[in-house]
């Protein structure tokens, strides 16, 4: 992705989060400079992936293969394994309409997908087979935590307020109809460099094309911009 189209993206979701009165952490609005002068102070911040996060998943076409998330809290796989301290994990995230999610699904994370506004948010789920394949197998999910047993590969419609639980080794895609989506994620701890299983070959972060300056940095820049010495 260029980084002009970034920025882009990051302008409008500002507006977009204001839109719907959804207030993101002070630290959404650092510049890359306020980043730098923090270093000594924000090692939770770099470490567990908090912030901005906009990704084509390596396919070079955002609008059809692409999410805005924005990471607010997350704990460390560690923690998770011992049962104790910061186990959790919540998002924000803008869906666009028809903007696809690859299938994907997660070997140790549970999480809520809640839709805080905007469209219905459409989400497709199956299950995984012995070869970490689609599975055929009807798919156990909770809507607003009521048990529901789906067919493979069947698509829920999620309104506004309304949420869809995942427990782990469920493949799903979603995407938004009829106007963007307002998203929240409400999880266990989130590891993406190791618990994202995706079902086509995909990149999880997009590379970046510098053709301007960060208007804000993505948490894929901070091991270049912010832990070099």
């Amino acid at each position: 992705m260029k980084r002009s189209k970034i920025n882009e993206r990051i302008r409008d979701a500002i507006a977009f989060f204001e839109s719907h009165r959804f207030v993101l952490p002070r630290f959404a609005n650092w510049t890359p400079e306020e980043w730098r002068r923090r270093r000594g102070e924000i090692g939770e911040l770099i470490d567990r992936g908090l912030g901005w996060d906009v990704t084509d998943f390596g396919q070079g076409r955002f609008d059809q293969v692409g999410l805005l998330l924005f990471t607010m809290r997350n704990g460390r796989p560690e923690d998770l394994a011992a049962g104790t301290g910061k186990v959790y994990a919540e998002k924000a995230m803008i869906v666009g309409v028809d903007q696809r999610t690859p299938m994907h699904h997660h070997t140790s994370k549970t999480e809520d997908i809640i839709v805080r506004g905007g469209g219905t948010l459409r989400v497709q789920v199956y299950g995984v087979d012995v070869e970490d394949e689609l599975s055929a197998d009807d798919v156990c999910i909770f809507l607003d935590g009521i048990s529901r047993t789906v067919p493979a590969g069947d698509v829920i419609a999620l309104g506004p307020g309304e949420s869809v639980t995942l427990t782990p080794e469920i493949y799903h895609s979603f995407w938004a109809e009829g106007d963007r989506v307002l998203a929240g994620e409400v999880s266990t701890v989130n590891d993406d460099e190791a618990d994202n299983t995706f079902h086509e070959a995909v990149g999880r972060f997009p590379e970046i094309d510098e053709d301007e300056a960060p208007l804000r940095l993505l948490v894929g820049d901070y091991v270049r911009l912010l832990r070099d010495p």
